[in-house]
């Protein structure tokens, strides 16, 4: 792992814990970066650290909801996916970071995100993340809509990957 990702990786570790959020788990070996997942019973926490406080009730379709921070490293772009047990709220927290969406297998258009820009995504829109010039970090809430089948890490539906995943 590179001394920046690693850098990256334990700033943000320390800032949820400062937070005083639980770490449920962490992956740092992915090839666009990674992710923190924040256990559950934080969601509200979570809201009111990264998302203006929005009612996690508010958010919720079908089931219980997942809170995670995605960082992703310059140039890098995550699969162009979609779920079909989750829709997902993403909130820029720092840098800048493209997102691509759309309602059919072929990409939208390229569009640029900085702190606070949010973005709502329905189950099976299409969509990727990408980074720019710099590392970028985004705050995610999973809004399963299957109670009796929470999303989880299988339900990613790739339609392209850089990375033949």
């Amino acid at each position: 792992m590179s001394t920046e990702k690693k850098e990256i990786f334990e700033r943000v570790e320390n800032m949820l814990q400062t937070q005083g959020f639980t770490i449920a788990a962490k992956d740092d070996t992915r090839p666009w970066g990674g992710f923190f997942v924040i256990d559950e019973t934080q969601a509200q926490d979570f809201a009111n650290q990264y998302f203006d406080g929005i009612d996690v009730d508010s958010l919720r379709i079908g089931g219980k909801l997942s809170p995670k921070i995605l960082i992703v490293a310059p140039e890098a772009r995550l699969s162009w996916q979609y779920h079909h047990r989750r829709a997902e709220i993403w909130q820029v927290v720092e840098g800048t970071v493209g997102i691509k969406r759309s309602y059919t297998d072929e990409e939208g258009e390229l569009k640029e995100y900085g702190p606070k820009d949010q973005v709502k995504l329905q189950q099976g829109e299409r969509h990727r993340l990408i980074g720019l010039e710099g590392w970028g970090i985004v705050a995610e809430i999973w809004q399963h809509t299957d109670a009796s089948n929470p999303s989880d890490e299988d339900d990613i539906v790739r339609v392209q990957d850089d990375f033949g995943r």
